[in-house]
């Protein structure tokens, strides 16, 4: 697991200092689906200190791809995270975002710069495998 766009200096950021992560929709649904090692992933940051976190992106896209038979392992992982609103300053920020990283040529998707946008304004790392929807320097990555 690797802590990528975070303030460096020797030692791992993790280990100082305790932080909210934001976990993104592919960490949530391998959580789900037991793929990846993504369990023994989360359960460490969680024994490190750090707080988990989902926003109304993340929980509106894993509800979409949930199989019925799924609800009660869903309903008992996002009972166990913290959950941030999409506030009106946060959603302003996503449109900003994704209208400056396309006039860079880079076209990103709304649900990941919503997503940014929530981490950003609440001082939130992200914990995510799509780096590449995550261009932004001032947005800390956590790659798993």
């Amino acid at each position: 697991m690797g802590l990528e766009n975070a303030p460096r200096g020797g030692a791992d950021p993790r280990a100082a200092e305790k932080m909210t992560v934001l976990l993104d929709t592919n960490v949530l649904i391998d959580v789900l689906n037991g793929r990846r090692q993504r369990k023994q992933f989360v359960a460490t940051l969680a024994r490190e200190g750090h707080v988990l976190a989902c926003c109304a992106v993340t929980v509106a896209e894993v509800y979409a791809g949930m199989r019925r038979e799924e609800a009660g392992a869903t309903e008992e992982l996002f009972s166990g995270l913290e959950y941030f609103e999409t506030s009106r300053p946060a959603a302003r920020e996503a449109g900003r975002l994704k209208a400056a990283w396309s006039q860079r040529g880079h076209s990103l998707g709304l649900p990941d710069v919503l997503i940014a946008a929530v981490a950003l304004e609440n001082g939130l790392a992200l914990a995510t495998d799509n780096r590449k929807h995550y261009p932004m320097p001032e947005l800390a990555l956590i790659t798993p």
